[in-house]
């Protein structure tokens, strides 16, 4: 699912680096599995959470319910959107709260291009119908990265809020984050994050510059990509 904060552009690089330290038959834990961008691209048991449930929804409704979902813009229409912000009626209100949003931002516009028009219902469902089959056997799980039941000697792939970005809708501390990470890994689980920065007890693996529009500023730009590790 394409939306604020994909990692569809860097899986192929830091997914090597990760893979490489699992362990067979170890769980893969997403505690922010927002997309589903990069477990969609993991094999074997894989557990996926986010603390906003309508992302939960979105993917779920991507995985088990890919017939029911509009196929073009016959079936779904602005209207229809506006109705979404009313109520929850609607049976997939997360999958097109995101698909069908400027940005990929829940809900925060109808998405449009009024120079070349196009149909933005059936470009989302052909990228639900490529993840769908990669999203089997995932199990989803509403709940915050805190109160995640995580299996025992996990390997943990955080993409948390990141800060200095434009605000979620859920309030998160980092430094917080920053120490259940550090739990986590005395714990037994092995754990990566991707972030801008990271304290200094973390190691930087990999690297790149991105062109983001999650800076507070308004405008793209250009934010260097890493993927830290704990190296206590």
């Amino acid at each position: 699912m394409k939306y604020m904060g994909s990692k569809r552009r860097v899986a192929k690089y830091i997914l090597p680096i990760m893979l490489a330290e699992r362990k067979p038959d170890q769980w893969w834990v997403e505690p922010f599995v927002g997309g589903g961008n990069m477990i969609d691209k993991v094999e074997g048991k894989r557990l996926g959470a986010d603390a906003f449930k309508y992302t939960i929804e979105a993917l779920i409704s991507i995985r088990d319910c890919l017939d029911d979902l509009p196929k073009d813009n016959t079936e779904f229409t602005e209207g229809d959107y506006r109705k979404l912000k009313l109520s929850d009626n609607y049976r997939h209100k997360g999958y097109a709260g995101f698909a069908f949003s400027f940005g990929g931002r829940y809900l925060e516009g109808w998405k449009r291009d009024r120079k070349n028009p196009r149909d933005y219902i059936s470009e989302a469902y052909k990228n639900a119908t490529e993840q769908s089959p990669k999203l089997k056997n995932v199990v989803l799980v509403h709940s915050d990265y805190r109160n995640l039941q995580i299996p025992e000697n996990s390997l943990i792939y955080c993409d948390p809020p990141y800060e200095g970005t434009k605000k979620y809708r859920i309030s998160f501390n980092s430094k917080l984050f920053w120490q259940w990470c550090r739990d986590k890994v005395k714990e037994g689980h092995t754990v990566f994050v991707s972030e801008y920065t990271a304290p200094d007890d973390f190691e930087c693996l990999w690297q790149k510059e991105i062109v983001s529009s999650l800076t507070q500023d308004t405008g793209a730009k250009i934010g260097i990509e890493k993927l830290f590790r704990y190296r206590g």
